[in-house]
């Protein structure tokens, strides 16, 4: 290695650890912190994110860059060396167009507004939440004027979570899934399927225990994980030894805390799988948030609500019930998971209506950035969408507007990726069931060990090495694409409602 690409490694690798520095603080305010330590940790956060900005888009980080780019000219331009150079150029010219003090700000209104969400969302009281939404969005549009030549004001958002993709891409992808999905609801939701086995009174200690066996089937690690408690469930990880997840739990409907679990520990194998040595670089996080999420969807709801794996899980169900569940069948609690049933909260959403949750909010996020729908009015327009896309009245503001965590951190421009990441984990599963033939086998007892290794070595290891296009590519031959996962659908809930769905 020359000194050079070195230089730059040492400088990136410190930014890298204040940035996981700052992570730290931001698992333990959603989880650990006791309420009193929000005003300085919101304090400590901003303070972080200004130092770190300002060392990123300093000078300093571009003279690196381009002795690197100098040394590397002639070198492979696939190699770790060219793409660190490359993703680090990326990352760069696009900070340096935003201010600290704007990317402080946007910091603390998001800290302060997860704190005031938190607290309004006990309450059922939007009024209280706001303004802090409010300030969010402002902040946003003032970020989204730092750049020049967007064709939509909205791409600049989408390109923090979905590098390369665009406002018309994603409109033309969610309306194609839209319109192929909304004949299915409506086909089957008036069917009566039995999900009574749903809503058991299962003991939260109990449910620690299932919860902890899924996890460890997946590849849950003492040594190097740990499950905790939230509002809201996440997954955040500071390096391949160190991921932490979360989820919540209800007593009367386990599926919530078992499926939110499954979901993280998808997105904490997708961070543990990063090859070791592009830790510390640009390379060692993952950028798109849709190959993200195409993994924790995949590991929830293609293996966790499968028929092959609720052969596997109803009996341990069974076992850690009390009673509640003495001899559930896996086929009644096959069909009980993948009922299509429409309801109004997104995380708890069956797998079918599931996309038209994220096609409301996408199109809600672009009426509040463009300017056409004041916060003020926001919840009556989400619940004319809910009424509109899945036939739902909505009760109170936090089964409604106020159920996500997303806006009071200012994370506009992420709902696409969940439904982006389904469309690609059609596409993955696809292949999945080509490269394994025996899958459904090894789903049925319980040994996850091949899947993980095939995600591993397809997808995981590669971090940011490869962008969207480049990984689907090499991959499964072709960009993202809606068919795939709607024909996984229709097979799956043929099976379930017995039904000739082709």
């Amino acid at each position: 290695m020359g000194k050079a690409m070195a230089d730059l490694r040492d400088w990136l690798g410190e930014i890298s650890d204040l940035r996981r520095a700052a992570a730290l603080l931001q698992w333990d305010k959603q989880t650990m912190m006791p309420r009193r330590g929000a005003d300085s940790r919101t304090e400590q956060l901003a303070t972080l994110e200004r130092i770190t900005h300002e060392r990123f888009i300093s000078a300093r980080t571009g003279e690196l860059i381009e002795a690197a780019e100098a040394e590397r000219a002639a070198g492979p331009p696939d190699s770790i060396d060219a793409r660190i150079v490359s993703e680090a150029r990326r990352l760069y010219d696009k900070s340096r167009q935003v201010p600290a003090d704007l990317a402080a700000a946007r910091t603390t209104a998001a800290s302060d507004g997860y704190r005031i969400w938190v607290q309004a969302r006990e309450t059922d009281d939007f009024a209280t939440f706001a303004p802090a939404l409010e300030r969010n969005f402002r902040l946003t549009r003032e970020y989204v004027s730092c750049f020049d030549g967007q064709e939509h004001p909205y791409d600049v958002v989408l390109d923090d979570f979905a590098p390369g993709m665009r406002t018309g891409e994603v409109t033309r992808l969610l309306g194609e899934m839209r319109d192929a999905l909304v004949p299915l609801i409506e086909q089957l939701a008036p069917r009566p399927v039995d999900r009574s086995p749903l809503h058991v009174r299962f003991a939260v200690e109990d449910q620690r225990r299932l919860v902890d066996r899924v996890l460890h089937w997946m590849g849950f690690s003492d040594a190097g994980w740990r499950l905790d408690d939230t509002v809201h469930p996440f997954e955040q990880s500071f390096s391949v030894h160190d991921v932490r997840l979360t989820t919540r739990y209800v007593e009367s409907y386990f599926p919530t805390a078992l499926y939110a679990a499954m979901h993280e520990c998808g997105h904490g194998l997708y961070e543990a799988g990063i090859a070791p040595e592009l830790q510390r670089t640009p390379l060692g996080t993952i950028r798109s948030s849709a190959i993200h999420e195409s993994q924790s969807r995949l590991w929830e709801n293609m293996v966790g609500r499968s028929r092959a794996f609720c052969a596997a899980l109803a009996p341990v169900l069974a076992e850690h019930a009390r009673g509640a569940l003495d001899g559930l069948a896996p086929e009644a609690l096959f069909r009980a998971v993948n009922t299509v049933q429409p309801s109004t909260i997104r995380i708890e959403a069956d797998e079918t209506t599931y996309g038209l949750h994220i096609v409301a909010r996408f199109e809600l996020e672009l009426a509040l950035l463009g300017g056409a729908l004041d916060v003020s009015d926001l919840p009556e327009a989400w619940n004319a969408k809910m009424a509109e896309y899945l036939g739902v009245e909505v009760a109170s503001h936090d089964e409604g507007v106020m159920q996500d965590v997303h806006w009071s951190e200012a994370l506009v421009g992420y709902f696409p990726a969940y439904a982006i990441g389904n469309l690609i984990a059609g596409q993955l599963w696809a292949r999945i069931r080509r490269d394994i033939p025996e899958l459904e086998d090894q789903l049925a007892r319980a040994d996850l060990w091949p899947l993980r290794e095939w995600l591993r070595e397809q997808v995981h290891r590669h971090g940011s090495r490869y962008g969207d296009r480049e990984l689907l590519g090499r991959v499964v031959g072709e960009p993202v694409r809606v068919g795939p996962f709607i024909a996984y659908l229709r097979e799956k809930l043929a099976e379930v409602y017995q039904l000739d769905l082709a």
